[in-house]
């Protein structure tokens, strides 16, 4: 019997072009992927919402008409949308916020997601929305096995594993329903990053003034946080290979899925286009199709105008 290996994509804005096409390619040319391969997902949120986490862009906020198209689009791919509400620092204030909630109701049909990390927001969508699949985030940088066992026993769909334990079969061994671990398979944060915590919190606080940046004139506009890692900023796929924490496509079929794990993240939501095409195609295809598939997917989205390729300007003769 074929395992299933299912792939949460990154993005619902800027990656949703990219996404679409993979699903598409997927659907027509399946036997450039390796077995099992399904999405699990595309995760993130519509910018600019309060609740969300990990992420920060400022002043892209979506229209009701994107926001139903690439929810009926994706729903209609059988993926659901995945809200990533990780906002470590929501308060009771925070609950009623329109847009957040207007998201929530355009995906209320019961194909939908939300991963989640603040207890406060967790126990009002449970409430408000019943009809979501509700997931841990490893923003919640569980690092014991006692605790990681405990929040896979609660009334969660997954629980996205610390991306230290990636690797640990010690650990792994261990834990109580694999099925419904999800692994973060490109973390480029370096192993034990001392600052990933603070970097969560940093992001939410760049969103909430983002946001409130938008009703106030230009003179009075509240400067973000500045932000610099010296642990991970310039790392991707290619950097990260030899991080402990690094989970090779190999071990993915050859380790994790045989001991029950089958979902896999892939991280990304604002990272480059470029890179994350090499990044979807290093876990998930044939590497004799690779570059086949690869020179598909930038002439798919050159053709669609998503990657304009300019050409010289002719000079002048004198």
């Amino acid at each position: 019997m074929e395992k299933k290996v299912r792939f949460h994509l990154p993005g619902l804005r800027y990656n949703y072009p990219l996404n679409m096409f993979w699903l598409s390619m997927l659907k027509q040319y399946p036997q450039y992927f390796r077995e099992g391969v399904e999405i699990g997902s595309c995760f993130g949120e519509f910018p600019m919402s309060l609740w969300t986490g990990g992420r920060y862009v400022s002043g892209d906020q979506c229209d009701a008409g994107y926001i139903k198209a690439v929810i009926k689009n994706l729903n209609d791919q059988g993926v659901p949308v995945r809200f990533t509400y990780t906002n470590p620092e929501i308060t009771e204030e925070d609950l009623d916020d329109p847009y957040c909630n207007f998201c929530m109701e355009c995906a209320n049909n019961g194909k939908n997601e939300v991963i989640i990390f603040s207890p406060v927001l967790e126990e009002y969508l449970r409430k408000k929305y019943p009809n979501f699949a509700y997931n841990s985030s490893t923003c919640k940088e569980i690092r014991d096995l006692d605790a990681l066992n405990a929040e896979i026993a609660k009334d969660y769909k997954y629980v996205v594993l610390d991306y230290n334990f990636n690797n640990r079969w010690d650990i792994l061994e261990k834990v109580e329903h694999p099925e419904k671990l999800e692994i973060l398979v490109n973390a480029l944060c370096i192993p034990d990053c001392p600052r990933r915590g603070e970097h969560y919190i940093n992001q939410a606080r760049n969103e909430r003034i983002a946001i409130k940046n938008r009703s106030l004139p230009p003179e009075k506009r509240i400067p973000t946080i500045p932000w610099h890692c010296e642990y991970g900023d310039r790392n991707n796929l290619h950097t990260i290979q030899d991080y402990r924490t690094f989970v090779k496509p190999e071990d993915i079929w050859e380790k994790y899925v045989p001991a029950g794990i089958n979902n896999f993240k892939i991280e990304g939501r604002t990272a480059n286009l470029f890179s994350l095409i090499d990044t979807y195609c290093f876990f998930m295809l044939k590497p004799e199709y690779t570059g086949e598939a690869r020179l598909l997917l930038l002439n798919n989205l050159t053709h669609a105008g998503i990657i304009t390729v300019n050409k010289p300007r002719p000079g002048h003769w004198p």
